[in-house]
């Protein structure tokens, strides 16, 4: 993929841009899903899946990553704008990009999940699942609690 420019920001999916420290840094101290995640884990995340970063100069600014099989279905997941940044649509570019750039191979489904930011993805397409009762997991996530908790 080729960088792309908007508004003093670049998009990338160069997997060697990643901070790695920072991106762990926002998922184990300020998301809700991830919250105490082990560096080494968000480590080998990144690694198995295609990463997205957006800049500001130097400074990485906002984080995505889409697990994929590449030919069916797309999780995209670890959407993260830092505070500073929010407002400036970074995760609908990010999101749009991840869905566009993959629906080029060929892909046809897409899923994330989200407990507070529904309509920054309903920009983006997504909607509600339908035939969620045909889904089965096993969750044996620590954060599970806070995932599926209704906002106040």
């Amino acid at each position: 993929m080729t960088d792309q420019e908007r508004d003093g920001y670049v998009l990338t999916s160069d997997a060697t841009r990643v901070d790695i420290a920072r991106v762990h840094s926002w998922l184990s101290e300020e998301s809700y899903w991830a919250k105490g995640r082990a560096l080494d884990v968000t480590t080998r995340a990144i690694e198995g899946s295609l990463p997205f970063s957006v800049f500001q100069g130097d400074r990485q600014v906002a984080f995505a990553r889409a697990v994929t099989d590449g030919a069916t279905f797309v999780w995209i997941c670890d959407v993260f704008v830092d505070r500073e940044h929010r407002g400036h649509g970074l995760g609908t570019w990010l999101v749009d990009t991840i869905v566009a750039r993959l629906s080029e191979t060929g892909v046809q489904r897409f899923l994330l999940a989200t407990r507070d930011a529904h309509g920054v993805y309903r920009k983006s397409g997504f909607a509600p699942l339908e035939g969620a009762q045909r889904f089965m997991e096993i969750d044996n996530r620590p954060t599970k609690a806070a995932i599926l908790a209704e906002l106040s």
